[in-house]
Formats: C-alpha cells, sequence, structure tokens
C-alpha cells in the first residue's frame, strides 16, 4: 500500500472516530472568519473574491471560513471522507466550495497560476518528500500570489511525547528517512498516519527553491506555564510545536525560479 493510500485510509478513520482535526467551523467562527484564520493579518483584511486553494485541508475547519469571507474556495484533500465534511458545512451554511480528492503533490487537475492564495494547514508531515508539493503550489499560484503554510516542527517530530527526567528528550535522528514510528493517545501526532519528518533546509530552503519569497514567520504560541508535566502546553513550553510561514510567489507562474530546485508545503491551528 502506498503512503498516500494508507494516510487516506487513516484519515476516513479518523472521520468517523470525530477526531479534533476532522471537525468543521463552528457557527461562532463565523462571526469573524477571516479574522478566525488570519489573526496575523498576512491577507490584508480581505479575500473577497480572491480565488484561495485550501490545500490538504479538508474537514471544514478552513473553506467554509474563507468562503464566509467572500473569497472563490477549493478544497484540496486525499481523504473523500474530510471532502465529504466540507460539502456538508458549506450546504448547511449556503456556501459554495469546490472540492477536489487527490494528493498535495499531486495537482493536475488545477490550472497554472489559477489561485491568488494558497492556505496550506500542517499537512507536509504526511508526505516523504515536500519538494513535488511546493513545486506544485509554485505552479498553481499566481506571481505576486501568497502561500501560507504550517508545519510540525523536525523538533517536536525528534522528540519524546511524554518527558523523563531529563525533560523531553531528542530521540529521533534529524537525519533519518521513512515514517516515523505509530504513536497512540498524542495531541502531536495523528494515530494512524504516516507522518515523517522534514528538515529546516527542505521546509524553508524548499519554499524558496520552488520560487517564492518568505516575508514572515511565526510560532504559534502553545506554552501554558500552569499545565501539568506531560501535558500539551507544557511540552509546548519546551519546544514549539508548529511554524507558520507566509511567502509571496515572485517568479513566472508556470514553474519554479530559474535553476531552483522543486519542493512542497502545508499548516495547523492556532
Amino acid at each position: 500500500m502506498s503512503v498516500n493510500d494508507h494516510n487516506r485510509r487513516a484519515w476516513d478513520a479518523l472521520v468517523r472516530k470525530k477526531q479534533v482535526f476532522t471537525r468543521p467551523a463552528q457557527d461562532d467562527e463565523l462571526h469573524d472568519p477571516l479574522g478566525t484564520v488570519d489573526g496575523a493579518g498576512w491577507l490584508g483584511g480581505s479575500v473577497a473574491g480572491k480565488r484561495v486553494l485550501c490545500l490538504a485541508s479538508g474537514g471544514g475547519s478552513q473553506s467554509i471560513l474563507y468562503a464566509a469571507a467572500g473569497a472563490e474556495v477549493t478544497v484540496v484533500d486525499l481523504s473523500p471522507a474530510q471532502l465529504a465534511l466540507d460539502r456538508q458545512a458549506a450546504a448547511e451554511r449556503g456556501l459554495q466550495v469546490r472540492t477536489v480528492e487527490t494528493s498535495m503533490e499531486d495537482l493536475r487537475a488545477l490550472a497554472d497560476a489559477s489561485f491568488d492564495v494558497v492556505i496550506h494547514p500542517v499537512s507536509t508531515c504526511y508526505v516523504p518528500d515536500v519538494r513535488p508539493v511546493f513545486s506544485e503550489v509554485a505552479r498553481v499560484c499566481t506571481a505576486g500570489g501568497l502561500y501560507i503554510s504550517q508545519h510540525k516542527t523536525p523538533q517536536s517530530l525528534q522528540a519524546e511525547q511524554r518527558p523523563s527526567g531529563r525533560g523531553y528528550e531528542l530521540t529521533e535522528p534529524y537525519y533519518r528517512s521513512g515514517p516515523l514510528p505509530p504513536v497512540a493517545g498524542s495531541r502531536l501526532r495523528e494515530e494512524g498516519t504516516l507522518e515523517f519528518l522534514h528538515r529546516w533546509e527542505e521546509i524553508v530552503g524548499g519554499i524558496c527553491r520552488a520560487g517564492f519569497v518568505i516575508e514572515d514567520f511565526l510560532e504559534p504560541k502553545h506554552a501554558k506555564p500552569e499545565a501539568a508535566s506531560g501535558e500539551f502546553g507544557h511540552r509546548a513550553m519546551f519546544i514549539a510545536p508548529y511554524v507558520r510561514i507566509k511567502a509571496r510567489r515572485t517568479a513566472a507562474a508556470s514553474g519554479p525560479i530559474a535553476g531552483g530546485s522543486k519542493g512542497s508545503a502545508i499548516w495547523m491551528p492556532e
């Protein structure tokens, strides 16, 4: 079974279990939809009329918020169960959302330079090689368009989920190949999926080599000093779990910049 087939089945199963990242946006989040997804103000206060691609972003937590903010939204995901949630959430609120079932590194169904904004929540961890993803994002993004992605940090994927007497120790090598060991009951890893560690060179360098210039870089703060040892907020005091990257397409929208290598991308919650 391929990695994509495995992860498709895993995410379909997570939908059945109503896992946290398979829950559509709630009504209170729709009161200020753009504010809900763009607290940093990277989108300039409006996406009305813009063509927005929500990449590897099924489940209804992203697409309906951008649609409610006035964007023309396409959501891509490899899980049909996740995409069904997008369609259901949009229909319930009278919104228009286009869904495309495919993997993030295969966007042949989408035309060149067809999106002004690409939103990519945390998901690059589910592919062995991020370069084809970034290359496809560069192809479908207009010149001057924005690519906003979020990623699990490599250090978070290296470290133990629970602390020892020495803290959250790094037990996975930084230079490694193949999927990470399976986990159960983790707030930081999705049970049943195949996940891969990508180095900073592959993430940040890959985005740049695909034809983007990075304009901003955030570490969403999840640290909670009051959290008990072993809880998500306690671990985040020591290891930032996610990063968010704002990048702009600068080259001709037909492919990566001259001399550049192909690349890939992704996103996650505040």
